[in-house]
């Protein structure tokens, strides 16, 4: 072993902020989310909406990256990004995906897992216009994830844009909008003490009609506890 695996395997943190019970999770894992993110923000963990995406290609090959959460209701988690890009292109392929949070502070971790779907027009050109005009002018040039000759032609696309546009509203570009992702798992865990963490699951089966109180297309939650 080297010197640096030897290092790295020593590295540990004992958890102790916490618990997590079925009771206190209630029965509607959206709202304990809330919950969660409503503390996390009190404790000041700087980019709490911060989480990891996880998309598929068309041959399984997974990849991961860091995007921002930029809306929660009742139907899931939703974020905005290149429709063209990488995930975009993968997403179009196969919805399946996967989202995590981890507050460190907390000792916290929520995994989400679900589909992803474009949301409506409105709600993009909504979002979009409630950005910083750099931001939608970002946007707008790049060509996320595509091969460039260097930094200068994004910089040049950039302030001919914001020529263009500086007594006018910049248009939402069509490969650009959010996604929605709809959770069909959502797991909590608490960090515990000597790894014994606490994990609480919620799964529901997706495309049945369970009762008028479940989502259209879904079923109602299950609750359950699963080993750490």
């Amino acid at each position: 072993m080297t010197d640096i695996s030897k290092h790295i395997g020593q590295i540990r943190a004992d958890y102790q902020k916490a618990t997590l019970n079925e009771t206190e999770v209630g029965d509607d894992p959206l709202l304990f989310f809330q919950k969660w993110f409503g503390e996390a923000e009190a404790a000041g963990i700087t980019e709490v909406n911060a989480m990891t995406l996880a998309t598929a290609n068309v041959w399984g090959l997974p990849s991961a990256r860091i995007v921002l959460l930029k809306g929660l209701d009742k139907e899931g988690f939703s974020f905005f990004t290149n429709y063209e890009s990488d995930k975009g292109r993968q997403i179009a392929e196969e919805e399946s995906v996967a989202l995590l949070f981890f507050w460190k502070e907390l000792e916290r971790q929520v995994r989400i897992e679900g589909v992803a779907r474009k949301v409506p027009a409105a709600d993009s050109d909504a979002y979009f216009h409630s950005r910083p005009k750099g931001s939608q002018i970002s946007a707008a040039v790049s060509p996320q994830s595509q091969v460039i000759e260097g930094r200068e032609e994004l910089e040049h696309r950039a302030q001919e844009m914001e020529t263009q546009y500086a007594d006018s509203e910049v248009p939402r570009p069509a490969h650009w909008g959010g996604y929605k992702v709809i959770p069909e798992k959502i797991e909590f865990w608490q960090g515990r003490k000597n790894r014994l963490h606490d994990r609480i699951v919620f799964f529901r089966e997706p495309e049945t009609d369970n009762g008028e109180d479940a989502l259209p297309g879904y079923g109602a939650w299950e609750k359950f506890r699963i080993a750490p």
